[in-house]
């Protein structure tokens, strides 16, 4: 089970010994070893350590030096100096006015972005009326017999029941729309993905120029993807989906680079050494080997299109999307949720399709050992029995009337739902004794956290903050970790987005402290107790599954509007990642190591605190990145709710189709994104990449 919206990054941090601990770097002066330095007299040691010290001190003394000194020059007191920033509103508003003039008229619109918005709408078009055609006795008979074939009956019936809960719910034909937007959109994704990741496996430079684009795609938020699609296809399907290409192509194509060039050395050298070509090798070697990290990047590729196919409901995409923005829109927590539930049931059914088709391509058994009916519907010619069997289904539920599904199968939800949210309002949002309501507990988030955090951001000298970014990366990180985040952070001021950016750094703060501390609390008791991880692994599957769409609904019900909630479902939406990767670390550790500390008389907190904490470090500064990197892009999408900032000025954007306010501020999150990225999982030095 992986997590949907969890960013895959590749490269030193990211090969098969796992995350590298910032303590582990291997420099060139710390590589001879031991003897030298004791027969010296341990003189070696101290030069080494000085050395090592003046390597982190001289660099931030030139930059508090360089800082302090523009500091006095453009004196800005909280805020950057209006004289340092670059208005870009002009001259983006110039390039959107004339996007819009020339949409129907140049040569570059009506020979290739209209073919292409052509291919789109006839794509989609045909893979919904295909399912139209089946009818939910064929679809879900299809769904059933390619689950039963991956993974067994468990699964098959899973499918079966996911998409009846979803006709149950009276969602079967914006279900019907949402998939086949998925359809096009993800299998478009995947051979985008694919190629640039075979580029990126096979060629060191092609890999290094597409590692920052990769990077900046991943970081840039869901909603800034949409302006410029709608600028060049329209309001409509076509925005859609290839807004949704664009989003979910980079997990496949740094998975599918991960693999090629993970590849077993041993096995390409025998290869080679018998002759093959460079062909050759790659399909029958490098391809074979890298198919669990390719099916893996397939699985990634489905959960993140799917949330984007949610998010572009905003754009006119349609199906079970559109139905939740409008509830969300009208606050009717009851619509919300019952179009809600089958986004879920969806992303479970394709997530762990997904992920039984990758085990099952690593451990297929002998067809000898499988029973009668899997012999049957093994190898290529049992896929197409199972096509032929949905085929069959279909026919029949046409001939005896049911291809709709009846109106009188449905449960109505939104109703009880509504009457349930309206009681929760009225007694939880406020009056509760002792502990208040959610609206008490909202507001001393944001007058206790959140509004002090942001006024000491704002108020702080922009020259100090730059300075204490530095000091942050040269002390976690590398020189190179720390420029990169004080140049982010100065390209926010030059971008004239100062103040906004501060204000959503301020809730990606908080709302990351609250979610380590709840985290590490919860995974520490799941490592604790196997009884607590096998009951939280359910609620972690749906929690991960969900889109991020979908978890403004019940905040905004209990919460109200305004920051505090956007920072609750950020904190929601990125605590089950960090409860997995820390329950991972943690069960991970050597048990011959606990075996000795308790041997030694430790207690249960002396070996949690002094033994498995420090060991599990990696995964912990993973959680934390991972915190980061999700929260920030649940607090963008908090505009829609009050969330204000940034956030704010992307949904703007896009509402008006102002090019400039829209671009400027997702530029600007990109940088905020690379700035947390850096201070919180900064690139190992090249000499430790090599070593």
């Amino acid at each position: 089970m992986t997590a949907p919206s969890t960013p895959v990054r590749e490269g030193p941090r990211a090969d098969s010994s796992g995350p590298r601990p910032r303590g582990a770097r291997t420099d060139p002066d710390t590589r001879s070893t031991s003897a030298p330095a004791a027969g010296a007299g341990g003189r070696g040691t101290g030069s080494t350590a000085r050395f090592r010290v003046g390597r982190k001190v001289l660099p931030l003394a030139v930059a508090a030096a360089v800082l302090a000194t523009l500091g006095v020059l453009y004196p800005g007191g909280g805020s950057w100096p209006g004289s340092l920033a670059v208005d870009l509103s002009a001259p983006l508003g110039r390039a959107g006015d004339w996007i819009i003039d020339h949409r129907d008229s140049h040569p570059l619109f009506l020979y290739f972005f209209g073919h292409v918005s052509n291919a789109v709408v006839v794509s989609v078009r045909a893979v919904y009326v295909v399912l139209l055609a089946a009818g939910w006795p064929g679809v879900t008979a299809l769904a059933g017999l390619v689950a039963w074939r991956l993974a067994g009956v468990r699964l098959a019936l899973t499918s079966m029941a996911a998409f009846a809960a979803c006709g149950l719910l009276g969602m079967w034909v914006p279900t019907m729309q949402t998939l086949a937007l998925m359809t096009v959109a993800v299998g478009a994704a995947v051979v985008v993905g694919a190629l640039l990741g075979l580029a990126a496996g096979l060629s060191p430079r092609t890999e290094r120029v597409l590692r920052p684009v990769l990077d900046t795609m991943q970081v840039l938020p869901a909603f800034a993807y949409l302006l410029p699609m709608v600028l060049v296809f329209g309001i409509g399907v076509p925005a859609a989906v290839l807004a949704t290409v664009v989003y979910a192509a980079p997990p496949m194509a740094r998975l599918t680079a991960l693999g090629l060039r993970g590849a077993d050395a041993g096995v390409l050298e025998a290869a080679a050494s018998l002759g093959a070509t460079g062909r050759q090798r790659l399909l029958t070697a490098r391809l074979p080997l890298a198919r669990q990290q390719i099916l893996l990047g397939v699985n990634q590729a489905v959960m993140t299109g799917l949330s984007m196919a949610v998010i572009a409901s905003v754009i006119g995409a349609g199906g079970l999307g559109d139905r939740v923005y409008q509830a969300l829109a009208s606050v009717d927590v009851g619509a919300a949720l019952a179009a809600g539930i089958p986004i879920v049931l969806l992303a479970v059914v394709l997530d762990r399709t997904a992920a039984a088709a990758g085990s099952r391509l690593g451990s297929a058994r002998p067809a000898a050992e499988l029973h009668f009916l899997r012999r049957v519907f093994a190898g290529w010619y049992g896929g197409l029995l199972c096509v032929l069997a949905a085929v069959a289904v279909a026919v029949a539920g046409r001939m005896l009337g049911a291809a709709q599904w009846p109106g009188t199968w449905t449960v109505p939800l939104a109703d009880p739902v509504n009457r349930a949210v309206a009681w929760m309002t009225g007694h939880l949002y406020s009056g509760v004794p002792v502990v208040g309501g959610t609206a008490d507990w909202a507001a001393g988030f944001t007058g206790m956290l959140l509004d002090p955090l942001r006024s000491g951001l704002q108020s702080t000298p922009w020259w100090l903050l730059l300075l204490a970014v530095a000091a942050v990366g040269l002390l976690v990180g590398t020189w190179r970790s720390a420029l990169s985040a004080v140049l982010a952070l100065a390209a926010i001021g030059v971008l004239g987005v100062w103040d906004p950016a501060l204000d959503t750094l301020s809730q990606v703060l908080a709302a990351v402290a609250v979610t380590l501390v709840l985290g590490f609390a919860v995974a520490i008791g799941a490592a604790r107790s196997a009884r607590a991880e096998r009951l939280l692994r359910p609620v972690l599957d749906v929690c991960q599954t969900m889109p991020q769409f979908v978890y403004l609904i019940p905040v905004v019900a209990l919460f109200g509007v305004g920051r505090a909630p956007a920072a609750a479902a950020a904190v929601v939406y990125a605590l089950p990642a960090v409860v997995r990767i820390t329950t991972q670390g943690l069960r991970e550790v050597d048990p011959a190591v606990l075996e000795s500390a308790r041997s030694l008389g430790a207690t249960g907190a002396q070996q949690l605190r002094q033994v498995q904490l420090p060991l599990a470090r990696p995964a912990l500064l993973l959680a934390v990145n991972q915190a980061v990197v999700l929260v920030l892009a649940v607090v963008i999408i908090g505009g829609l709710v009050g969330g204000g900032a940034l956030g704010y000025d992307v949904v703007l954007g896009l509402a008006q189709g102002d090019l400039a306010t829209g671009l400027v501020a997702g530029a600007a999150i990109v940088c905020l994104g690379v700035l947390l990225d850096r201070l919180t999982q900064p690139a190992p030095t090249k000499e430790a990449g090599n070593a």
